[in-house]
């Protein structure tokens, strides 16, 4: 079924929520931000090869600074709900569908953040730290949901920029979207609509991300259990900062 407005605006207010819960409790909200800052570490390791790549580079480092980041997102959102009742009217379908898809990953992921972060006893985090905050959440489907996101995330904007009118189109609203305040949400739909358009092509690099992700997300779960093989600790420390 296509996402519908309501539907992004529900996940944006998922995100919303989570920031409200974190800034009511210092502690967590500081853990929150290691966590993120961790994990855009650890993202750096796992991809060094793709990041120093000239032709993956750059969409590496879109989804490390958009997704992964410890960055405060909050203007960028905002704007996105301004302009979320519109959605249908300026964009075409294959771009709202990708908005969803951003804003129902974000949600999941912010979620996932604050209930890993509060698994954290201090802000400095080291990778037993990590592995143990990450069973502790448990939760392997909504893992799985979030990495099935985030390759759809990447499928749709390759999909986009097959499409020349619709960049010539975000050119055009440049003027329009400063004087409406929207500036960093058309900071952000430029940006990654030129960034996967200069990859000629996206399968390599979804696939490289889906099976690292995968198999980390595997070894992490299976760190140290009962009947794993001895060595998954080690195999799950390593991906690790």
């Amino acid at each position: 079924m296509p996402a519908s407005p309501a539907d992004i605006l529900a996940n944006l207010a998922v995100v919303d929520a989570e920031r409200q819960r974190r800034s009511s409790v210092p502690a967590l909200n500081a853990r929150v931000v290691a966590l993120k800052s961790y994990q855009q570490r650890r993202f750096s390791l796992t991809y060094a090869d793709l990041l120093r790549s000239e032709r993956y580079g750059a969409a590496s480092r879109f989804f490390l600074d958009e997704l992964y980041g410890p960055g405060d997102f909050t203007p960028r959102d905002t704007q996105f709900a301004r302009v979320v009742p519109a959605l249908g009217r300026l964009f075409p379908r294959n771009m709202v569908e990708a908005v969803a898809t951003l804003a129902e990953l974000h949600a999941l992921s912010e979620t996932l953040d604050t209930t890993m972060a509060a698994q954290l006893e201090a802000e400095r985090i080291s990778g037993s730290d990590y592995i143990r905050a990450w069973q502790g959440t448990g939760r392997a489907p909504d893992r799985q949901r979030q990495i099935v996101m985030t390759l759809d995330l990447a499928a749709r904007l390759d999909q986009l920029t097959h499409k020349p009118l619709l960049r010539n189109a975000l050119r055009m609203m440049r003027g329009p979207a400063r004087a409406a305040g929207l500036s960093e949400l058309q900071r952000f739909l430029e940006s990654g609509f030129d960034i996967f358009r200069a990859m000629n092509g996206a399968q390599e690099f979804i696939a490289v991300v889906g099976s690292r992700e995968r198999a980390l997300a595997a070894a992490l779960f299976a760190a140290g259990t009962d009947g794993a093989d001895p060595s998954s600790t080690e195999v799950a420390l390593a991906g690790l900062p």
